[in-house]
């Protein structure tokens, strides 16, 4: 079997080491290596994951680690300027974007499941997947998840439509899986 990479993007929740990503950035992996801003290397544990609602937990063994804060994705409204920061392309880490909300309770289809989404401007590409998206106040309100790109089916070029996961809709999963380790509601633990 041939080893392979991928690269994501994710945050830090807790100050004991606690990370969110996407379970997409994630599945699969036999290993899990952090790379922090400071150039700080760790190696993670899934704790657990929610696949339908593409979320992981993730746990470094460190302690004092700033975290970011949440805040609420509810209060988002169109035209609201919002900021990500993520491993764009997984060359350029601590990449910043900044943009606008260009839609609320955007139900995305992924992969076969609806989600509901916050549609953005911000530039999402690939390695920003699982980092997160800041309001104005500094506060994680979503975690980039996906962007649309290349052509519709009419020929016309997509541009400029990236979604988040809405944090309010995640955060008591995130809470469940750190309490529970990954084995309550839809979420499963991951070995590794």
């Amino acid at each position: 079997e041939e080893a392979s990479e991928s690269n994501g993007s994710g945050f830090n929740i807790s100050e004991d080491g606690y990370l969110v990503t996407n379970y997409h950035v994630i599945e699969g992996a036999s290993t899990i290596n952090i790379l922090c801003h400071d150039g700080t290397k760790y190696e993670a544990k899934a704790v657990g994951y929610d696949q339908a609602n593409d979320i992981a937990l993730l746990k470094v063994d460190a302690a004092g680690l700033p975290t970011v804060k949440i805040g609420s994705s509810s209060d988002l409204k169109v035209g609201d300027r919002v900021c990500a920061i993520g491993n764009s392309l997984g060359i350029f880490a601590s990449s910043l974007t900044v943009g606008y909300v260009s839609g609320v309770d955007r139900v995305v289809d992924t992969e076969g499941v609806a989600m509901n989404m916050i549609q953005t401007d911000v530039a999402i590409n690939s390695g920003n997947s699982g980092g997160p998206l800041f309001n104005m106040k500094g506060e994680v309100v979503g975690i980039t998840t996906a962007k649309f790109s290349g052509q519709s089916s009419s020929g016309v070029s997509i541009e400029g439509i990236g979604f988040a996961i809405p944090m309010d809709d995640v955060t008591g999963m995130i809470e469940d899986l750190k309490q529970h380790k990954g084995k309550s509601g839809t979420s499963c633990p991951i070995a590794r």
